[in-house]
């Protein structure tokens, strides 16, 4: 059954199996804000592919490099309208800057099992929790046996590591210490739109592991979703303590409908 549903999951943007860009590179924050600056919201993804290889939005050295780019950040974030994440994505983007760091970290968490495998061990550390890349080899060392040498798992420690910083949820340079995240609308609007993809509704949607990115009571996620949903992000309903958010204008009736085929499920 897992299989099946992957496969319905994989067709709505997510990605599965063994390997990911955290293998070499961070989640690339600063690269998508420039490609996502450079291009228009309706761009392609041929629009993309031009704007990092030909154009070099990105300002890289060689033409491999913008080629090496180009593929990690593919694989990341989708860079493809026709997927439903990227798209979401790039809708809530450019609406609040601020937001940026945990929108990306959303998709690329989404899309890189390798990146994923961290995150119970990332927001199991309680804030001020000291974080040394030590402790970050040792845990996918175990998580992941006989994967990794000894050099390659360092640079993987040192990329998630990385990515997770610039989500905001680790804080220091050599010393790093988990950190509090602060949330923002658009933000969770992804999150709970995450959850709906994944088949969850009502009360479901804030209970997955994507709200648990956010490090707060239930009474200030539900804010935030009332928030989102006064900026036109969702419609959010709350009458007698049940939940109701839906997402128009997400989703396709075709992907509407293998997302209420994933719902089904187990």
């Amino acid at each position: 059954m897992t299989s099946t549903k992957n496969d319905g999951l994989q067709a709505l943007g997510f990605r599965f199996g063994l390997n990911g860009p955290h293998a070499a590179r961070t989640m690339m924050l600063t690269d998508l804000r420039q490609l996502l600056a450079h291009t228009e919201r309706d761009a392609t993804r041929a629009d993309y592919a031009r704007a990092v290889v030909e154009e070099n939005a990105l300002g890289k050295p060689t033409r491999k490099a913008r080629q090496l780019a180009l593929r990690h950040l593919v694989t990341l974030y989708g860079l493809n309208p026709a997927n439903p994440i990227f798209r979401a994505l790039r809708r809530l983007w450019p609406l609040d800057e601020g937001a940026q760091p945990l929108l990306a970290l959303a998709v690329a968490l989404a899309r890189d099992p390798l990146l994923r495998v961290t995150m119970p061990f990332i927001l199991a550390r309680s804030v001020g929790t000291p974080m040394p890349r030590e402790a970050v080899e040792s845990f996918l060392a175990s998580a992941c046996p006989d994967r990794f040498s000894a050099s390659s798992l360092k640079s993987f420690a040192q990329n998630v590591a990385g990515t997770w910083t610039s989500a905001g949820f680790l804080q220091g340079h050599s010393r790093k210490t988990r950190s509090q995240v602060h949330a923002r609308p658009e933000a969770v609007a992804l999150l709970l739109f995450l959850g709906y993809l994944e088949g969850r509704t009502g009360q479901r949607l804030f209970s997955s592991e994507w709200t648990n990115l956010i490090n707060g009571s239930p009474d200030e996620l539900e804010a935030l979703a009332n928030s989102a949903s006064h900026r036109g992000l969702l419609v959010f309903m709350n009458a007698g303590g049940v939940k109701e958010v839906r997402f128009p204008g997400y989703l396709t009736p075709e992907e509407e409908r293998i997302r209420q085929e994933v719902s089904h499920v187990v």
